[in-house]
């Protein structure tokens, strides 16, 4: 039987609800664990599905909930899970398995709906298209080995939107597909009152018409079937 563990890096519940954005999507007996909490699953318990959420927090901080994250992450990997990591925990898992060199501030951060290119058929993220998505980052994943690493997808400011381990399922996605326009508008707006940076970038997504090709009900379907 299929069993998922959610690990939710969430600072701020209230305005950003990772396990919400996900269990909406994917249809699978879960159970979720606060990392800012020091609550991890254990993989002895039967698990085999991974979701690695986002957060308000920056990887560039090394927060102290991440050292046992990565364990975690890594941990996983041996075992075989199939793994997601969104945003933040996209970031999270190439720090784990690629290295500190994998991860930095992004020179601009991506804020509201964006185009992505998907530049290759994937059994996760489907065929080789553009669409339209959510993103909410400022830092991203960048220098990854080839040799260890697939880039799936790109857009015009990031060029490893989305990424896979090779030999593994294990993927990385930088935007957030899982989230719905009016939840995103939710987060935006809460990224105002928490006094994000880029303020201008964060007004101009919440005054925009927000286009959402709808990606997450490709991924979800498949994430839940690997």
């Amino acid at each position: 039987m299929k069993k998922l563990a959610i690990v939710d890096n969430s600072l701020w519940p209230e305005i950003y609800n990772p396990v919400k954005h996900w269990t909406s999507w994917i249809d699978l007996p879960y159970q979720a664990f606060r990392a800012v909490e020091g609550q991890w699953p254990s993989l002895e318990e039967g698990y085999t599905h991974l979701i690695i959420t986002g957060s308000e927090a920056s990887i560039v901080d090394q927060d102290p909930w991440v050292i046992p994250e990565i364990e975690l992450i890594r941990e996983a990997v041996k075992r075989g899970l199939t793994i997601l990591g969104s945003c933040y925990g996209h970031q999270l898992l190439a720090l784990a398995l690629a290295g500190p060199k994998s991860v930095r501030r992004a020179a601009q951060p991506e804020i509201g709906w964006i185009e992505i290119e998907v530049l290759k058929e994937d059994e996760l993220f489907g065929p080789k298209s553009k669409l339209f998505v959510f993103s909410s980052h400022y830092d991203e994943v960048y220098n990854l080995d080839e040799k260890q690493f697939e880039i799936i997808a790109r857009s015009k400011k990031c060029p490893v939107q989305a990424f896979r381990l090779k030999g593994h399922k294990v993927w990385g996605i930088q935007a957030h597909p899982e989230i719905k326009p009016g939840e995103a508008r939710k987060l935006l707006t809460g990224m105002l009152e928490k006094n994000f940076s880029s303020i201008d970038l964060i007004k101009e997504a919440l005054s925009s018409a927000g286009r959402d090709s709808g990606w997450i009900k490709q991924i979800s379907l498949n994430f839940a079937r690997l």
